[in-house]
């Protein structure tokens, strides 16, 4: 059942949006939800305090939370982000702030916030149904969540979200940003076979990017004179 907080805009023209996926592995959507929905959903974010800084070192993912970032000296955090741009010099690296959503509806249903309601409106069967029209991939089930914040020094370096048991059909980034300049970095980057961008996206508030996977990409890193976080709720259109 579709909870009455989130509800899709009207003007989706789904057999559009499913040709254009058919034709390019991937889609823009501008004003995916009712547009006063999309407000309020952004205020509910900039309000919370848990907001964890996500960082790895090769496949092992670490959280900080706001106060253990706090409390890290001048020392400590020059080391930090020494390690972080070693990593990502040549490999996988990924360095934002995020709240994540557990993937079972049960551990959904206890936590009233808006950004696990909106979690479980993404895996209701009306939006379930247009991701599996859209995409043309019946297998999908559910939609996992991250609601992600990048901040100056922010970024994630190129990935094709390919991870073996996870049956990740596409991936899709909903970004609640408004009034980002391209110059701010923060986009998000599609690559192709040789290396180049092949498109960049500027964040659009209330717009949901889809594509499918394996797809190379990446985000841009946020500049120091960004007025504002890069905020999206993040994730894959998944089977069970």
């Amino acid at each position: 059942m579709s909870d009455p907080e989130f509800s899709l805009s009207p003007s989706l023209d789904r057999q559009r949006l499913a040709d254009r996926f058919a034709a390019e592995g991937r889609i823009h959507i501008p004003e995916f939800l009712d547009a006063a929905c999309a407000d309020r959903f952004l205020q509910s974010l900039r309000t919370r305090t848990d907001w964890a800084l996500i960082i790895n070192q090769d496949d092992k993912n670490f959280d900080l939370d706001r106060d253990a970032q706090a409390a890290l000296s001048v020392e400590q955090q020059r080391a930090l982000d020494d390690a972080v741009y070693a990593g990502a010099r040549y490999g996988f690296q990924y360095r934002y702030e995020a709240i994540r959503v557990p993937d079972a509806e049960a551990e959904r249903d206890g936590l009233d916030d808006a950004l696990a309601r909106f979690a479980s409106f993404l895996s209701s069967a009306p939006v379930v149904d247009l991701f599996r029209f859209i995409t043309g991939k019946a297998g999908i089930d559910f939609a996992d969540a991250q609601a992600t914040a990048y901040g100056p020094g922010h970024f994630l370096t190129a990935h094709d979200d390919d991870v073996a048991g996870k049956q990740r059909h596409a991936a899709y980034v909903y970004n609640l940003t408004p009034a980002w300049r391209a110059d701010w970095g923060g986009l998000l980057l599609f690559h192709g076979d040789d290396g180049n961008v092949t498109r960049g996206l500027t964040p659009s508030f209330n717009a949901l990017n889809i594509f499918a996977v394996p797809q190379p990409h990446s985000v841009s890193m946020v500049t120091p004179f960004a007025a504002s976080r890069r905020y999206s709720v993040t994730g894959w259109l998944r089977g069970r």
